[in-house]
């Protein structure tokens, strides 16, 4: 352990979040600042489909569930999916009830992945992987809260399980893409930066990618692949609180915050 257009044209009305009171419970940032074209090597899967979001994203630093980011993911098919960072289930009925719902459906935790109504379904049948490059996490000092950027040295490309539902508005048609990252218990590493919670994204290793994605696993075996990642194997180093306010295609969202000078 070391600590160091398409948008445009969605009809959905606007729900905007206490952030103060959210952010500190949820694994609400994510990066993915890689090329469809390495998505694709990575997986092994086509580009057919997210080509048409590709300026959605590809080289993201910064993926706001606040914003309602589009994301991609991988599913069992054979193309790279794209989705929105919220989960909608199928079975809700108007664009108010939608726009509600999703916004405490940013994160799913493990231990309560197949009681929830919101997720269950999805948790047996609909798990997708979610590309990371690394992810943010809040430590809390007092009235201090001091944003962390959390990565995988020895894995440039990894993957966070989620789950994902398709929700078809009944007014306009349309069909939606949605997810949920998982959470599970933190780490050491991440029990010290996320404080307040003490939660962490359930990054999956990669030899564990695919069988997640499996439709016939049994909920034990899906919660056996939930468990908190190996500390030894992340690094993190804190960065400036001013990257919130920042463009999400804007590199220099990961740069590290300048030490404290003593008194």
């Amino acid at each position: 352990m070391r600590l160091e257009r398409m948008a445009n044209n969605t009809r959905y009305p606007v729900v905007i979040p206490d952030r103060n009171r959210i952010f500190r419970s949820m694994c609400a940032h994510n990066s993915m600042t890689k090329k469809v074209e390495e998505l694709a090597a990575r997986y092994g899967r086509k580009t057919d489909v997210i080509e048409l979001a590709r300026e959605l994203v590809e080289e993201q630093y910064d993926i706001s569930a606040f914003k309602w980011a589009y994301s991609p993911i991988i599913t069992p098919s054979p193309q790279i999916g794209v989705a929105r960072w919220g989960l909608v289930p199928y079975w809700v009925r108007t664009e108010k009830e939608a726009g509600e719902i999703r916004v405490k459906t940013f994160n799913a935790r493990a231990d309560t992945l197949f009681e929830k109504p919101s997720y269950r379904r999805s948790a047996r049948s609909r798990r997708c992987l979610i590309p990371s490059t690394g992810f943010f996490e809040w430590r809390h000092e007092g009235k201090k809260k001091i944003p962390y950027f959390i990565y995988l040295p020895d894995e440039p490309l990894f993957s966070i399980a989620g789950i994902y539902d398709v929700w078809k508005n009944p007014e306009t048609g349309e069909q939606v893409n949605t997810f949920s990252m998982i959470t599970t218990d933190a780490n050491p590493m991440m029990a010290y930066i996320h404080n307040s919670k003490q939660r962490m994204p359930a990054v999956l290793s990669r030899n564990d990618e695919e069988r997640w994605l499996d439709p016939r696993l049994s909920e034990a075996d899906v919660l056996s692949l939930l468990l908190p990642f190996d500390e030894n194997a992340m690094e993190a180093y804190p960065v400036k609180n001013d990257f919130l306010r920042k463009p999400a295609t804007d590199p220099s969202i990961l740069e590290p915050a300048a030490p404290e000078q003593p008194l």
